[in-house]
C-alpha cells in the first residue's frame, strides 16, 4: 500500500470509528430514554387506572352502605346487597365481585357459573395464586393486585388490575377491577415509535459516514491526482535540468580542456620539437634547448595543476578518502587562495564516518555557495561551520557581501540556477535548505538527519 493510501485509510478509519461509537452512544442513549418514557408513561396510565378503581370501589361501598351499618347478617340482606352489587357496571367489562374469606366465590355478575365455587386453589396463566392474593390484600385493609383473567367481551385472557376492600361485618372481600389489554398496547406502540426513531437515527449516522468516507476518500483521490500531477511534472523538470545540468558540465569541462590543458599540451608539444631540433645544432643551440625544456617542465607541472583542480572540482579524492570535514576545509583553503577572500572552516561534533550521500550533497552545497559569494556577492569574508548533534547534521555557509533577493532570483526563468540546484540536491535526500540574505551578507544553511540514510 503507498504511502497516500495509507494516509487516506488512516483519515477514514478514525473517522468511522468515531461514527460508530457516537452511533452506539445515541442508541444507548436513546434505549435508555424510550425506558424512562415507557416507565413514565405506564405509571400514569397505571396512576390512572388506579385512582378510577378507588372511585369505583367507594361508589360500590355508599352503595351497599345502609346495609352494612344496618348490623343485619340475615340472608336477604346479604343478598340484596349482592344484587346492588351486581348491578353496577362501567363500560363493557368492568363489574364488581365478592368472595369469602375462605375463597369462595360469592357473587359474579359475568361469570355466574362461578358462584358457589371454591377458588382458593385458583392461579393464573402466570401461576400465581389469584384468590389467594386478593384475599391477602383485602385483610390488609384494602389493595391493588395485577393477575390475567378472561375478558368477558372477547373471552380471552388480559392483563387486569384489580382493587379490593374488606366488608368486616359479613366477612365479604368486596372488589372490582380493569383490563390492561389497552395500556400494553399503548405501551407496545410506544415501544414501536422509539425502535423506529432509534433504526431512523442510526441510518442517519450510517448516511453521514458514507457521505463522509466518500468525501474524505474523494478528496483524497482528488489530492492523489493533483500530487501525481504535480510529481510528474517536478519528475520532468528534475529530467530537463539533469540533462542541462549534465551539458553544462560537459561544455564546462570541454572548455577548460581545450582552453587550458590542449593550448598548454601544444605549446609543450612545440616547445619539446624545438628542443630535439636545437639539441643537434652547436653548443649556443643546445644551450638554449635547455633552457626551453626547463620552462616546458614548468608547463606541464602547470598542466598537471589544471588537471587537478578539475579532477578535484569533478569529485574531490579527499571526499572519499577522509571524508567530508577534510575535504570542505580543503576547499575553503583552495578556495581562498584563488579567490583571495579569506575562509574560515570550523567543524562541531561527530563529523566522521558520514553516509556518502550526505557528504556529497553538502560539499556540492559548500562548493555552489562559495562560487556564488565569489561572482555575486563580492564578499571579504566567509565562514564555513558543519555541527553535528545528535543525529542532525547542519551546514553553514556565511559571507559579508552584497546580499540579495532570495526569492526574485529562484523564481526568474534564466538566473538562480545555483540555488535551484541546491534546493533540488537537499529534497533529493529529505534534507532542508534555508536561504537568507540582507545587505549585511547571506547565510545558507543545509541541514539532515542522518537517522534517515543510515
Amino acid at each position: 500500500m503507498r504511502l497516500r493510501q495509507k494516509v487516506i485509510v488512516l483519515a477514514i478509519a478514525p473517522l468511522i470509528v468515531a461514527l460508530c461509537a457516537i452511533a452506539l452512544f445515541v442508541r444507548q442513549q436513546a434505549a435508555e430514554l424510550a425506558q424512562q418514557q415507557r416507565a413514565t408513561i405506564q405509571h400514569a396510565y397505571l396512576a390512572s387506572k388506579e385512582a378510577e378503581l378507588r372511585h369505583y370501589v367507594a361508589l360500590a361501598t355508599q352503595s351497599i352502605g345502609h346495609l352494612v351499618r344496618s348490623g343485619r347478617t340475615d340472608p336477604a340482606t346479604l343478598d340484596e346487597a349482592k344484587r346492588i352489587l351486581g348491578s353496577l357496571s362501567f363500560g363493557d367489562d368492568g363489574y364488581f365481585f365478592v368472595y369469602d374469606t375462605r375463597g369462595r366465590n360469592l357473587m359474579h355478575p359475568r361469570q355466574p357459573e362461578l358462584v358457589g365455587t371454591e377458588m382458593w386453589n385458583w392461579v393464573d396463566a402466570t401461576g400465581t395464586p389469584t384468590i389467594q392474593r386478593l384475599i391477602e390484600r383485602a385483610r390488609a385493609g384494602g389493595g391493588f393486585h395485577r393477575y390475567t383473567w378472561a375478558k368477558p367481551s372477547s373471552n380471552q385472557q388480559a392483563p387486569k388490575l384489580g382493587y379490593v376492600v374488606p366488608v368486616a361485618n359479613w366477612g365479604w372481600v368486596m372488589g372490582t377491577g380493569i383490563y390492561l389489554d389497552d395500556v400494553e398496547r399503548a405501551l407496545a406502540q410506544v415501544d414501536a415509535q422509539q425502535s423506529r426513531n432509534i433504526e431512523e437515527t442510526l441510518l442517519w449516522i450510517a448516511g453521514l459516514a458514507i457521505l463522509a468516507s466518500s468525501a474524505v476518500a474523494g478528496a483524497g483521490l482528488a489530492l492523489n491526482l493533483r500530487e501525481l500531477r504535480v510529481a510528474d511534472a517536478k519528475l520532468k523538470a528534475l529530467a530537463q535540468r539533469v540533462v542541462e545540468s549534465q551539458e553544462e558540465e560537459r561544455a564546462r569541462l570541454s572548455r577548460d580542456l581545450h582552453d587550458g590543458i590542449s593550448q598548454a599540451l601544444v605549446s609543450v608539444k612545440l616547445q619539446l620539437e624545438a628542443g630535439i631540433i636545437r639539441l643537434a645544432g652547436n653548443e649556443e643551440q643546445q644551450q638554449a634547448a635547455r633552457s626551453n625544456l626547463d620552462r616546458t617542465v614548468e608547463q606541464v607541472k602547470s598542466v598537471l595543476g589544471e588537471v587537478r583542480r578539475i579532477s578535484h572540482d569533478l569529485r574531490p579524492a579527499l571526499l572519499d578518502d577522509l571524508g567530508l570535514a577534510p575535504a570542505l576545509e580543503h576547499l575553503a583553503s583552495e578556495f581562498g587562495e584563488h579567490s583571495g577572500t579569506p575562509v574560515r572552516f570550523r567543524a562541531t561534533g561527530a563529523v566522521d564516518a558520514l553516509p556518502e550521500m550526505a557528504g556529497t550533497v553538502l560539499f556540492r552545497i559548500a562548493q555552489e555557495a562559495l562560487t556564488n559569494a565569489e561572482r555575486h556577492a563580492g564578499a571579504h569574508s566567509i565562514v564555513i561551520t558543519l555541527v553535528r548533534k545528535q543525529r542532525c547534521l547542519t551546514l553553514t555557509v556565511m559571507d559579508d557581501g552584497a546580499g540579495f533577493d532570495a526569492d526574485s532570483v529562484a523564481l526568474h526563468p534564466h538566473r538562480g540556477i545555483g540555488l535551484r540546484n541546491m534546493m533540488e540536491r537537499m529534497e533529493a535526500i529529505g534534507g532542508m535548505l534555508s536561504i537568507d540574505s540582507s545587505p549585511q551578507g547571506t547565510r545558507v544553511v543545509a541541514s539532515i538527519d542522518l537517522k534517515e540514510h543510515a
